[in-house]
């Protein structure tokens, strides 16, 4: 699956049924879908698969609480539903995770408990656990983190929780063996038209310099936060569809609040639900809602986002941290959808929006994570509908297994018995293998540090300081497996150097 075999089958072959752009969450779950119903299918990239909003997020496949107490219960039912398809599609890289909702007077007790109640019944025989009142004495065993003053006891109930950056590299490599081309770091640069019908697109692959020519009977937008700049390639004086707003996370030791029960805050100073997740070892903590006028490929938490989340936590957590106390800060932004009148982004509809431009352009941009599924489907069918491709086999994304453990585990071991010092781990405390950065070349596009580093695997967002520490030498095995001289190694050290300071909180 090297990248160099990608870019030839597509020049040998530049013709699709269905173009994908964008390879996030909802991009990768279109190709998945579309391969599978038996249509030949292309998914650019314009930077890494997941690079994005994708890799962001609080770590969470859930239904949206939040979104109950808005009286979303469409939303909330859906996205239980997809919550409770994706744990056992992808049972690799999810879990379940126990919350507790601690609370200050018995009416939010009483309030909080119904409504998770609901929360729960919604889910129907896709349940995770029972939602159950607790008093303060078991609400401090299991938030042993918690500040007691005036704690009155809690609400337990079970959520879900991924590794968002490796299901999209898994749903990326899950498609290219259905049969699908997938290609990263290839950016869209204009649309052909015949008698204002989109029948095609040009793309250059940012690696190599080199524009190509596609046909696609239909062309999905699929890129976030990014969709009004596809949209304008289309129609250059359209208005504007995507209203974006960032939501910051803080990576913390799991010293200051152990355990492994999450806390929820349901109402934040700005409305927002507050959360100190226990994640691969560490403690997430987030997030925010702020309205941007800039979109930007790596956004960057502000000052006041990271004293609002540090503030956040000091009130409710027996533990103080302190700027020095953040191992990695990350930002995403969302993609929510422009409502008329809406005062603030936190009350922006997270539901997603399918439009289908007058050039046959399908455009697909809002939703959460966790429904990522349903968006792809949604964005087939429309597809097919509106390019009047023939019909093929039926949606089968409900219950098809993502990614392969196991086939990757023989690689790997593979890698180890050709060449055993890549049995070795990268580094200690964390269980990431040398052999791992050859595979991920070989077999998941990584082409960059970044790549490896930041969603491959997650040292990026773990720690960034020992990121950093260990890039040098996770450059020099890629530029040795990908035959690249001396010069590329330093400057993608370089280059990853520099944006690691972005996850640094000086």
């Amino acid at each position: 699956m090297l990248r160099a075999e990608i870019i030839n089958k597509l020049a040998q072959n530049p013709s699709f049924d269905i173009v994908i752009i964008g390879g996030g969450a909802t991009g990768l779950g279109a190709a998945l879908d579309a391969v599978t119903r038996g249509y030949s299918t292309l998914l650019i990239e314009a930077a890494d698969f997941g690079k994005g909003t994708s890799s962001r997020s609080t770590k969470l496949v859930h239904g949206g609480v939040r979104y109950l107490a808005q009286g979303n219960i469409k939303l909330v039912r859906e996205a239980l539903h997809e919550r409770g398809r994706l744990l056992k599609n992808a049972a690799h890289v999810t879990s379940v995770q126990p919350f507790v909702v601690p609370v200050y007077s018995l009416w939010d007790k009483l309030f909080y408990g119904i409504g998770l109640m609901v929360y729960d019944v919604l889910s129907g025989n896709l349940s995770l656990g029972k939602t159950k009142w607790l008093n303060k004495k078991r609400t401090k065993a299991l938030l042993p983190g918690i500040e007691e003053k005036k704690l009155v006891g809690g609400v337990l109930y079970y959520d879900g929780q991924f590794n968002d950056s490796r299901l999209c590299i898994d749903l990326a490599t899950t498609a290219i063996a259905k049969g699908a081309i997938l290609l990263n770091y290839c950016r869209v640069v204009g649309f052909q038209k015949t008698n204002g019908k989109i029948t095609g697109l040009t793309c250059k692959d940012q690696l190599q310099n080199k524009q190509y020519t596609i046909q696609a009977k239909s062309v999905i937008n699929a890129t976030g936060v990014f969709t009004d700049a596809i949209l304008a390639l289309d129609e250059s004086d359209r208005d504007k569809l995507v209203s974006p707003s960032q939501g910051i996370h803080l990576v913390v030791h799991k010293h200051f609040f152990p355990g492994d029960h999450a806390m929820m805050i349901p109402k934040t100073d700005d409305g927002r639900v507050f959360f100190a997740v226990p994640w691969l070892d560490k403690i997430v903590l987030g997030t925010t809602d702020t309205a941007i006028d800039t979109i930007a490929e790596e956004p960057k938490a502000l000052k006041e986002e990271i004293e609002f989340v540090i503030n956040h936590f000091n009130r409710y957590a027996a533990a103080t941290i302190q700027r020095s106390d953040i191992l990695s800060v990350f930002a995403g932004l969302r993609p929510l959808v422009k409502v008329k009148g809406a005062a603030s982004t936190a009350l922006l509809s997270r539901d997603h929006t399918l439009l289908i431009s007058n050039s046959g352009l399908v455009t697909i941009t809002g939703g959460k994570w966790t429904t990522y599924r349903k968006m792809g489907q949604d964005a087939i069918d429309n597809a097919i509908f509106s390019a009047k491709l023939e019909k093929k086999a039926a949606c089968i994304t409900k219950e098809l297994q993502i990614g392969d453990d196991k086939l990757k585990e023989e690689r790997v071991k593979e890698i180890e018995k050709a060449d055993g010092d890549k049995a070795a781990l990268l580094v200690a405390g964390y269980s990431i293998r040398l052999s791992e950065i050859v595979y991920a070349v070989r077999f998941e596009l990584a082409v960059t540090v970044e790549d490896f580093l930041a969603r491959r695997t997650r040292l990026l967002f773990l720690d960034a300081r020992l990121s950093q520490h260990i890039a040098p030498f996770v450059a020099e095995i890629m530029a040795h497996e990908m035959g690249m001289s001396h010069q590329w190694v330093e400057k993608q050290v370089e280059s990853f150097n520099l944006l690691a300071q972005q996850y640094l909180v000086a």
